[in-house]
């Protein structure tokens, strides 16, 4: 379509997929805590298939969305819950 933009990626990545990726991410990184997980160990871990650009890039974009909200800090290629989203999953236990 003419009217269509081509590089939309709002469009192939719904905000409700990306939302539940960034909730499994999280998830799965406040229950492996404390051990350290690059982000290609971390999409191996979640996805059946990895290697995929989409499955990866499902997690690279979760990572970086955590990392904006102050809900993950990456280091030295290690991704890790920040001391807030520990909290947090804490209080959400309790």
């Amino acid at each position: 379509m003419a009217d269509s933009n081509p590089t939309d990626c709002a469009e192939r990545y719904p905000a409700g997929e990306d939302a539940k990726a960034e909730r499994v991410v999280l998830a799965f990184l406040l229950e492996e805590h404390p051990s350290q997980l690059t982000i290609l160990e971390l999409s191996r871990a979640l996805n059946a298939h990895p290697g995929g650009f989409s499955t990866n890039d499902a997690v690279e974009r979760a990572v970086r969305e955590l990392d904006g909200a102050g809900l993950l800090y990456c280091q030295g290629g290690f991704v890790l819950p920040t001391r807030a989203a520990r909290s947090f999953a804490r209080l959400e236990v309790e």
